[in-house]
């Protein structure tokens, strides 16, 4: 088994990637199946602590990216390797399939183009459809529907596994992962001399993965930031599990320029997810929920899927996306400097995380060399959390039902609490397991998860349902 390094840095990296959620998990795995020698700087407790904990777990086909876009490139590499990976790692599909629906004559117009974007993309698997053809794939959609295009390949995942696998296996194979461990500073001389709250960290390359704080950081490593970070919040509902019957596909609107719009999908886990919402802030730390907001998710859900209206809300919560002052990803390279910033990454990130890590890799080979990889990557396989497998309930022997929302066993959180990367602190501890999750929010399990988690997290328990799905 892996262990987490203790803090110190005096030890040379061949990569240091500063940021420990989707993207910069997924660059560790990457940089180490090449043979690098990696560190994983986290300023958080946990990994996952920041944007990357609230979104809407969707596996995105690219569809309506811009057209010869390196989002697009990013998101369909992103995709493709998730899909040839997640069975070895024991990651969720759920072969879902999306809804463009337009609920207006206006918007109906606009599906032509649409569809017609996402054939010049490459998505050959979509199509325009009549209101009822629509309702006949999802039949509580209100009969306000004027026409939809059929996306066939959208699906949803286990957005909190993927990239715990993604590190576990860069763990597997030698990288090192320091949490609360803040980049402070850093300076070039041949390499990088990174100041970090556990110390200096000596690495060959940077590749800067930050996210809410990317051009801070890559202020703090010497650099003129070439994007700024407006932070854009989301905020979210969750609905209960007997939603989802009425919610078979993901339910898309036609977008803006500003935002891909309020999503109704099923999740993973069997619930129903509606939102985000798109709020500028300047705050990148703290995204509150407003009662109106959440009524008027509720509110929106209920006239498009009139079923909805009256169903109980299990979460709600809000998570903040590292927009910037333009729409593109903000990726640079500086060659001289050994430093690679992957920046700006907004909603497809999720989609994009293994793609990122695919382009970071190859822009690192611009200007260094690695040695040979490994012929036989480990394949840790992830617990399954989802409603897509059997569950650890439904096997013998699990010690006991701890969380009986979610139907999470003793043997599970045992299992995460000794894993090669445990978590850090209480919300890591929900995101690998699902414990408190449900419908009473951690009413009925919480003195039970603090018995089992006694002396092993600094911080107190999270504010149920903040990043919940």
């Amino acid at each position: 088994m892996c262990k987490i390094a203790p803090p110190g840095g005096a030890e040379f990296h061949d990569v240091a990637i500063i940021g420990g959620g989707v993207v910069g998990c997924a660059t560790a795995r990457r940089f180490a199946l090449a043979g690098a020698k990696v560190v994983l700087l986290e300023k958080g407790s946990d990994i996952l602590s920041g944007a990357s904990k609230a979104n809407s777990a969707i596996l995105h086909t690219g569809f309506d990216a811009p057209a010869g876009s390196l989002e697009l490139e990013l998101v369909r590499a992103g995709r493709e390797e998730y899909l040839s990976i997640c069975g070895d790692l024991g990651l969720s599909i759920v072969e879902t399939g999306a809804l463009v629906c337009a609920w207006t004559p206006e918007q109906a117009g606009m599906l032509e183009a649409i569809a017609a974007q996402g054939v010049e993309n490459g998505i050959a698997a979509l199509r325009v459809i009549s209101a009822a053809t629509a309702r006949g794939l999802a039949p509580a959609l209100s009969q306000t529907l004027q026409a939809a295009v059929e996306v066939m390949g959208e699906h949803v995942i286990d957005p909190w596994s993927a990239p715990l696998a993604y590190i576990t296996q860069a763990m597997a194979l030698g990288a090192t992962v320091l949490r609360n461990c803040e980049v402070l500073s850093g300076r070039f001389e041949g390499e990088w001399h990174l100041e970090t709250t556990q110390g200096i960290i000596k690495a060959g390359a940077v590749v800067n993965a930050a996210g809410l704080f990317g051009d801070v950081v890559d202020s703090r490593l010497g650099f003129e930031p070439e994007f700024e970070i407006r932070p854009r919040k989301g905020q979210f509902i969750v609905l209960d599990k007997a939603a989802a019957r009425h919610v078979p596909k993901i339910v898309l609107p036609v977008p803006t320029e500003i935002t891909k719009g309020i999503v109704i999908c099923p999740t993973a886990f069997g619930n129903v997810l509606v939102g985000p919402t798109a709020e500028e802030q300047e705050d990148r730390t703290r995204a509150t929920v407003e009662t109106a907001t959440l009524e008027m998710l509720k509110d929106h859900a209920g006239r498009l899927i009139p079923a909805l209206a009256d169903m109980p809300v299990t979460a709600v919560y809000a998570g903040l996306r590292p927009a910037s002052e333009k729409k593109a990803y903000r990726i640079a390279v500086r060659p001289e400097k050994r430093a690679i910033t992957l920046g700006g990454i907004r909603s497809t990130g999720l989609s994009a995380a293994l793609g990122l890590g695919q382009h970071a890799l190859g822009l690192y080979e611009t200007f260094a060399s690695l040695p040979a990889a490994p012929d036989s990557p480990p394949t840790p396989g992830m617990p399954n959390l989802t409603e897509t497998q059997p569950r650890d309930w439904q096997k013998p022997d699990h010690g006991e039902i701890v969380c009986h929302c979610e139907l999470v066993t003793k043997r599970e959180i045992e299992a995460a609490l000794n894993s090669p990367l445990p978590p850090g602190d209480f919300g890591g501890l929900r995101r690998r397991t699902r414990a408190g999750m449900g419908r009473c929010q951690g009413f009925y399990c919480n003195a039970r998860l603090a018995e089992m988690t006694r002396g092993r997290f600094e911080a107190a328990l999270d504010v149920p349902g903040k990043d919940d799905l």
